[in-house]
């Protein structure tokens, strides 16, 4: 139900889930809260594989070890980078963002770490498809994006696919002979 202004009239609020006050910014309240469902599908997806890319860093061995050591760095630097930005956008849609360990194991696609650290192509190798698997998380939320006319979420899975896609590649020819 609309009300009239002297100026314009404005779409009932929305509450958002705190109960707070209504949001407005041309997203049904349905389509935000499928797509911060998929963020927060997105969000530990990225926790668990920053959480597996420090481990590995931790814990490479092997003649490899300085090169790999450095590369699962900048790695884990970046994924810890871009965990917020996500975090921050579920926010922006009126959901909270999750935040514990047994929210991201009930939300991720990936694997945890494994509990006894593999040589360092098998790190190479869960990388990868860890990489891989949070693509492919990340692409399936286009759809719902576009439709909603969600921009600012399109763009940030434009960002996060780039990532994903070219570390996948690095590491994937790291395996190469």
């Amino acid at each position: 139900m609309a009300k009239k202004t002297k100026t314009a009239t404005v779409p009932a609020a929305s509450t958002a889930p705190s109960g707070g006050m209504g949001i407005h910014i041309g997203i049904s309240d349905k389509d935000r809260a499928a797509i911060a469902g998929g963020l927060s599908k997105l969000l530990a997806d990225t926790y668990t594989l920053y959480l597996t890319t420090h481990n590995f860093h931790w814990n490479v061995t092997g003649p490899m070890f300085n090169t790999l050591h450095l590369m699962f760095m900048t790695q884990y630097t970046e994924l810890w980078a871009a965990v917020d930005p996500v975090a921050e956008r579920i926010r922006s849609l009126g959901h909270p963002a999750p935040g514990s360990y047994a929210q991201f194991g009930a939300l991720a696609s990936i694997q945890d770490a494994p509990a006894v650290p593999p040589k360092a192509l098998e790190m190479v190798r869960i990388l990868v498809q860890g990489h891989e698997a949070v693509a492919r998380t990340a692409r399936s939320l286009f759809p719902l994006a576009d439709k909603a006319g969600d921009e600012p979420t399109a763009d940030l899975l434009t960002q996060r696919l780039t990532v994903h896609e070219q570390t996948a590649w690095m590491l994937r020819s790291l395996l190469e002979e």
